[in-house]
């Protein structure tokens, strides 16, 4: 599902394909939990009306970010999808697109923008941090591969099917990259339970970036979106002050909603 020409280790693997088959059921059951905590997710900490970029993940539209703009909208941020259809190419046009979807953002808000990231659209969302950092707040992934191996992810086969092995961009010298993190505030939201992303192609290694951290949730790939503790965290992300970026820690019963456990 990565930009990147495959390497193959013997710690690269995709999830079991009990995980796999489990997601449709497990999004319902986290769609469900969404709609009956609507809302309570009203009350999430507020923004300062600064732009918020969503990108959808492989195979998916902007359909699919809708219920997540919706909250971050009304929690008072200037939220909008990418309008660039289903998300299945990966070529030079595309990411000239999404760049433009940056800076028309950055334009009318008159200031930087955070992006949001599910999946194949995290990757997008790191790779145009890097290359417009000065316009970039910073970078919320959820389940993207970005381990620069497309073996940890179920969907590479048909990845490859639709962009070949070696996308446009790579050939330019872009996406050579992706375990490195921008240089800007980045956090990997993830789950163990992924069934299309393996947990391990989502961690975020130690680097020259000290902005950078893994926040571990209980999810599906596929209900990400909608989940009520992903919500939470990426409200508190984004409610951040500029300049003065602080790991997250959930507080008091909230903590129940994130594993303890370390990421390696």
């Amino acid at each position: 599902m990565t930009a990147t020409t495959a390497t193959r280790g013997p710690s690269a693997r995709p999830p079991s394909r009990l995980l796999a088959l489990t997601e449709p059921s497990r999004a319902l059951g986290e769609l469900a939990a969404f709609v009956a905590l609507r809302p309570l997710l009203s009350f999430l900490p507020r923004g300062d009306g600064h732009g918020v970029l969503v990108l959808p993940g492989f195979l998916a539209s902007d359909s699919s970010t809708g219920p997540m703009r919706r909250l971050l909208s009304q929690l008072g941020y200037d939220a909008v999808g990418w309008k660039l259809g289903r998300n299945l190419r990966v070529d030079n046009g595309r990411v000239q697109a999404m760049m433009g979807c940056v800076e028309e953002l950055h334009g009318r808000t008159g200031g930087k923008v955070s992006i949001v990231g599910w999946s194949l659209g995290g990757v997008f969302a790191r790779e145009l941090a890097k290359l417009a950092p000065d316009r970039v707040r910073q970078v919320i992934t959820l389940g993207s591969p970005i381990s620069d191996d497309r073996n940890h992810s179920n969907a590479r086969h048909l990845f490859e099917l639709l962009n070949g092995r070696e996308p446009e961009p790579l050939k330019h010298g872009k996406f050579r990259k992706l375990a490195e993190a921008p240089p800007v505030p980045t956090t990997s939201i993830l789950t163990k339970a992924d069934g299309v992303v393996h947990w391990r192609g989502s961690v975020q290694r130690p680097g020259r970036n000290p902005q950078t951290e893994n926040i571990e949730v209980f999810a599906s790939h596929v209900g990400l979106g909608v989940n009520p503790a992903v919500m939470l965290a990426i409200a508190d992300r984004l409610a951040q002050p500029e300049g003065r970026w602080t790991p997250f820690e959930p507080r008091g019963l909230a903590g129940l909603a994130f594993p303890k456990a370390r990421l390696h």
